[in-house]
């Protein structure tokens, strides 16, 4: 049985010390001095090892099982975890070995990002190339020495995983550059080297009329009444879902119309302007009596202190009898792109609007109000439009 946060906290030094197992492996160790130690226990080479994983609060349960699944991983691809930590300390005092150079990258880059997607690069870095490459000096790597632990990544069918991190050391080598400590790219001879990633389509409804079949069943959905509201904006803001129940009040002006989501949510790490239509400020008034004294727009039904749950949208939409084939939360963007591209508005302004990934981060930060003007009558455009699929 797995352990929860409750069992952890209660659990209490005996006479002699215990443990509290959470499987493969993972265990709390409750010694008599009370000081709570996580462990993992795995076998290397036919021999058994123990990992220290730091001691409890310090390190949560959730935590925890991210470190415990990192570790299960590098024993996996025949990396012990015990000697990877150890050449780690080891690297540290290197100043041109790549991990080194790779976290001095992290480390002044780190503001560009939002905290979670900073944490996501990092990881990929610590799983998939510090073990192998890390202590090796950046100038000692080679285009056929980084393509085979790229390789790695591919053969456990992580294809996008292997371009991103293929980035990421290409943008620390062009670091390394730039500080004197390297001469030239070697990601650029890797161009043609890795399988192409496939396109992910989320599902979505382009169909005008089951368009209007759809909008009438959200209005007609007898779920929470939280949850219907953010149904109901999700088509006329076509924010992505993390950034839908992530919505808090104060990121609401209703004298200038407008919802602006800070940078730190952002997956470009940018301010985002939605211009809010009629119908937009109309859902907000009406949810505004219930939710409004707290912070979120769409808190979790369980507690107001939280976000509405990441997978409240899609359980909603199943329950009206769309299949995951049919729509996601995220298929409302694909319907907005597909749609307005259709109807003849200008390109620059629908991808301004989708806040896609602006590739010149410069640029980004300043460029959250650009087209506002036309960008606020195609939102009222596009919300006129489906009160009109309606019937």
């Amino acid at each position: 049985m797995k352990l929860t946060a409750t069992a952890i906290k209660n659990a209490k030094p005996k006479d002699k010390a215990y443990k509290l197992p959470d499987g493969n492996g993972l265990f709390l160790e409750v010694p008599k001095s009370g000081n709570k130690r996580w462990r993992y226990r795995y076998f290397f080479n036919s021999k058994e090892q123990m990992l220290s994983l730091g001691l409890f609060p310090d390190i949560s349960l959730k935590e925890v099982r991210e470190l415990h699944h990192e570790a299960r991983n590098m024993v996996a691809n025949g990396i012990n975890p015990s000697d990877a930590r150890k050449a780690k300390k080891e690297t540290k005092s290197d100043a041109n070995c790549f991990e080194a150079i790779a976290h001095e990258w992290w480390e002044r880059n780190k503001h560009t990002w939002t905290e979670r997607h900073g944490l996501q690069i990092y990881r990929k870095l610590e799983i998939n190339i510090f073990p192998w490459l890390g202590s090796t000096p950046i100038t000692e790597i080679t285009p056929p020495l980084l393509l085979k632990q790229l390789r790695r990544i591919e053969d456990r069918g992580a294809i996008e995983t292997a371009h991103r991190v293929k980035s990421n050391v290409g943008q620390i080598i062009r670091y390394a550059i730039a500080t004197g400590r390297a001469d030239r790219d070697i990601t650029q001879d890797l161009k043609d080297a890795l399988m192409p990633v496939k396109k992910v389509h989320f599902a979505t409804i382009i169909d005008p009329k089951k368009i209007g079949d759809l909008l009438n069943a959200i209005d007609g959905y007898e779920g929470h009444y939280i949850v219907k509201h953010a149904l109901k904006l999700a088509p006329l803001t076509f924010v992505r879902p993390g950034e839908l129940r992530h919505a808090e009040w104060d990121e609401f002006n209703f004298e200038t119309n407008e919802w602006r989501i800070p940078p730190e949510k952002m997956k470009a790490g940018a301010l985002h302007v939605i211009p809010l239509s009629k119908q937009a400020l109309q859902v907000l008034e009406d949810i505004r009596p219930l939710t409004g004294r707290g912070k979120y727009v769409f808190p979790c039904l369980r507690s107001s202190q939280r976000p509405m749950s990441n997978n409240a949208i899609n359980a909603a939409l199943r329950r009206m009898g769309y299949s995951k084939e049919e729509i996601t939360g995220h298929g409302f963007r694909s319907m907005a792109s597909t749609l307005l591209n259709e109807q003849g508005y200008n390109r620059d302004h629908i991808e301004r609007q989708l806040a896609h990934t602006e590739r010149n981060n410069v640029r980004a930060a300043y460029n959250h109000a650009e087209y506002l003007p036309e960008r606020t009558t195609m939102m009222q455009d596009w919300a006129d439009y489906l009160d009109n699929m309606k019937g």
